[in-house]
């Protein structure tokens, strides 16, 4: 039985395993989106999201952790100035799991894992949603109301300058 054993080990050794995802996690804080497998996602969500959180503190130690995971210079230096400031408000849930169906080759289930604060599409459209409610209209202040003109009984009558003559 599997009580209590939570993690995926994804047919791998441990050494296979760990630097797996540590490519997984350099290509994600590079790239902001990755296309994988779901397990492979999940697994990756657990690895990466520490570090992420980690990396809200900028000292040498929370540096050299991160480097310990990750093994490349360029991805703790993008990390820690780019993603860093980005997420600095979000108390956590850095990473966003989209499932896109099956491979074709081996019907692996299959999907994309994007960092939620940089998908520009997703912002946009949570802007467009917060600007306007259901019920608010959009009416302008300097929009004049409409006067109508009075008009004197004897100009209201046609004269018989104005008529056609046929």
């Amino acid at each position: 039985m599997r009580h209590n054993k939570k993690f995926n080990h994804l047919g791998r050794t441990a050494s296979h395993r760990a630097a797996l995802l540590s490519n997984m996690a350099n290509s994600l804080i590079k790239h902001k989106r990755i296309n994988t497998t779901v397990a492979k996602a999940k697994a990756l969500k657990k690895y990466v999201e520490p570090l992420i959180t980690k990396s809200k503190e900028d000292t040498t130690h929370s540096r050299r952790v991160v480097f310990s995971y990750l093994q490349d210079k360029y991805a703790v230096t993008e990390l820690f100035k780019v993603v860093s400031e980005k997420i600095a408000e979000r108390p956590g849930g850095y990473t966003r799991i989209i499932k896109t169906g099956n491979r074709l080759g081996d019907n692996a289930s299959m999907c994309f894992i994007e960092l939620v604060d940089f998908d520009e599409k997703m912002a946009k459209t949570a802007l467009k949603k917060a600007t306007r409610t259901r019920r608010s209209k959009k009416t302008s202040s300097k929009v004049e109301p409409a006067v109508e003109e009075v008009v004197s009984p004897e100009e209201a009558l046609p004269s018989e300058e104005s008529q056609p003559q046929g």
